[in-house]
């Protein structure tokens, strides 16, 4: 090789690594504007107004049956998710707290909190099937596919309950109690055969076998606090977890390990995650609704802090249509003795948000 070719070709290679690298660094960056801005445009689509009277706590929906189920105090509302129409209810749902389906089954379960039961009823006519005793308090529920059993987690008792699912309410069929070492609140499962439950005054997350019922994992929060809600994101193990010290933690599923926090709003009470768009939201009590995209299994961005109602602090996702649903309502004076202030008669509606 003759003298001189080395200075003349070097500069040329070097420029075009960095060229490339610039490019690679500015490609990424292009991709995270690209999703922040696509993801920040959700905004209010409807607002339906439902009757009835009361106050609401989770909501739960059937994505591919199109149905939306509306805890109301004493019975569930059942709506249908493109007309918005009302188009069922099931009574007698004393304290009613969340909604699990077991589409497998065809079986769908209600948590009612003042009555200490499960009302068992049937996804195609509503009817109900029979009931279920549980702890002292039953709130979160949650149906795991693998071993068939809906789990209540009793708020009051401080335990959680396992129920058969496809015995539910038969005579001689009694729930299994396991007792949590805290006040429960929300739980997911993740299909293969554990449920994850948040414990919000100890700040812990527990990791349940629920075939054995054994409490596999405690795993501490920090620096999340006080955590409400709970989401799943199967495919990567990783948990969503809303806080009340206005923090998401992001969770491996299986290790325990905060992977990553982001800040949301004030009185989170509910999580949902989107795997088709890659996204997770926390619906907060101050009237917003965070978006928080997955760059990566331990890389989020916030992208957006969109502006919903005061009051509309849970929450439920179609992967379907990717709509957000979310209840809301105006509140009138304190009721002595009651947690939550009263909520102003023909007040109540659902707010649909979409892209």
């Amino acid at each position: 090789m003759k003298r001189g070719t080395h200075p003349v070709h070097k500069p040329i290679v070097f420029s075009a690594i960095i060229l490339a690298v610039a490019g690679v660094i500015i490609a990424g960056a292009f991709s995270k504007v690209a999703h922040a801005a696509d993801s920040s445009d959700y905004h209010l689509v409807k607002t339906v107004p439902v009757s009835g009277e009361g106050g609401w706590d989770y909501l739960t929906i059937d994505s591919s049956a199109r149905r939306l189920y509306i805890s109301r105090g004493t019975h569930v509302a059942v709506m249908d998710t493109d007309t918005y129409a009302v188009v069922g209810d099931i009574p007698d749902t004393q304290g009613v707290h969340g909604i699990a389906l077991a589409p497998d089954l065809g079986r769908g379960f209600t948590s009612n909190g003042r009555s200490n039961t499960v009302t068992v009823f049937d996804l195609k006519t509503l009817a109900t099937l029979a009931t279920a005793t549980t702890g002292d308090g039953p709130d979160a529920i949650v149906y795991d596919p693998a071993s068939k059993r809906v789990f209540t987690f009793n708020g009051r008792a401080g335990t959680a309950t396992a129920i058969d699912a496809e015995k539910a309410g038969t005579r001689g069929v009694s729930g299994l109690t396991i007792n949590l070492g805290g006040k429960p609140e929300f739980a997911v499962a993740d299909g293969e055969g554990h449920i994850y439950n948040n414990l919000e005054d100890k700040s812990l997350v527990l990791q349940i076998d629920s075939r054995t019922r054994e409490i596999l994992n405690r795993w501490p929060l920090q620096p999340c606090e006080s955590p409400s809600g709970m989401a799943i994101d199967t495919q990567h193990r990783r948990l969503f977890i809303g806080c009340h010290n206005r923090l998401m933690a992001i969770m491996d599923a299986d290790t325990g390990k905060v992977v990553a926090t982001v800040p949301i709003g004030e009185g989170v009470d509910a999580n949902s995650f989107d795997p088709g768009a890659q996204l997770a939201f926390a619906s907060n009590g101050d009237g917003t609704l965070t978006v928080v995209h997955e760059d990566s299994p331990d890389e989020y961005t916030v992208v957006k802090d969109v502006a919903t109602r005061k009051s509309a602090r849970t929450m439920a996702l179609d992967p379907k249509t990717h709509n957000i649903f979310l209840p809301a309502a105006d509140f009138g004076a304190p009721t002595p003795g009651q947690h939550w202030p009263s909520v102003k008669p023909g007040t109540f509606v659902i707010l649909v948000f979409g892209k």
